[in-house]
């Protein structure tokens, strides 16, 4: 997608920290931020699995040959070790202009009473306490500085809940609230928090949820056209990319065929 000329001096040299980078909506934004910039952008990739991250940054230095890559490896759901991981960031890279709150998961489709606690925790450790913690990290600079992006990756699921999502939906839920309130406390600053609530998105997302179970993976997308990765990131990278009196505060994202998290017609 070309995003051109002034899209391009928007995030010019700029340093962007994006978490869950190594795949699926992550990755993607990546790949259009460095697109949008033309290779002249800092991306900090941030994500558990080192080696998908260097084979990233590998992939984006051969594309772009301008373009700076830091591979980040980092567990946002072990949270207690965020802020000694972005004090501990080179000086040159310390600076971040735009923090993407991409990482997120959810974890079985078990009602409440049947529900694995383990499931239960690690959504809340990540969609919510680490997303928390590394926001409550990086805000301080950007308010010093009076300037900043923030954008959270959200879902329809936090504007509705469903049977089987009682947690996945309340950590979305609280992650709207926790973006709103955000925004409201920014309002002196020349911040922008900007939210953006994807439906059904085909990515590993339904892998993870059935622990590995790939057919059942795939029977969430049958009898409709589910929405891909590229669809969000061009919608993240077109908020970042207006000009810094425009917020683009939130948008929801659907496939034609749904209208709410649960309100989806299959063929």
């Amino acid at each position: 997608m070309s995003y051109g000329i002034k899209a391009a001096e928007r995030i010019a040299g700029k340093t962007v920290l994006i978490t869950g980078a190594s795949s699926g909506i992550g990755e993607s934004i990546v790949h259009q931020l460095a697109a949008a910039a033309s290779g002249n952008i800092r991306l900090i990739v941030a994500a558990r699995r080192q080696s998908r991250l260097e084979a990233l940054k590998k992939q984006l230095q051969d594309q772009f040959k301008a373009i700076e890559v830091l591979p980040l490896e980092l567990d946002v759901s072990d949270y207690k070790q965020i802020p000694s991981k972005i004090a501990s960031l080179p000086k040159e890279w310390s600076k971040i202009d735009i923090l993407i709150n991409n990482a997120g998961k959810a974890q079985g489709l078990d009602h409440v009473g049947e529900m694995k606690i383990d499931d239960v925790e690690g959504m809340y450790f990540t969609n919510v306490i680490g997303m928390v913690t590394l926001t409550n990290t990086i805000v301080p600079q950007m308010k010093e500085r009076n300037s900043g992006d923030i954008v959270m990756i959200g879902s329809t699921a936090g504007w509705e809940s469903y049977p089987g999502g009682s947690v996945y939906a309340s950590t979305k839920a609280c992650l709207k609230s926790f973006t709103e309130a955000l925004r409201k406390e920014s309002i002196s600053n020349r911040l922008r928090i900007i939210e953006v609530d994807p439906g059904a998105v085909e990515t590993e997302f339904s892998v993870v949820r059935f622990h590995g179970d790939t057919d059942k993976a795939k029977k969430v997308y049958d009898g409709y056209e589910p929405l891909n990765a590229d669809d969000i990131s061009e919608v993240v990278v077109f908020s970042l990319t207006r000009r810094e009196n425009c917020v683009v505060a939130n948008s929801l994202v659907l496939p034609n065929n749904q209208a709410s998290s649960s309100f989806i017609y299959r063929k």
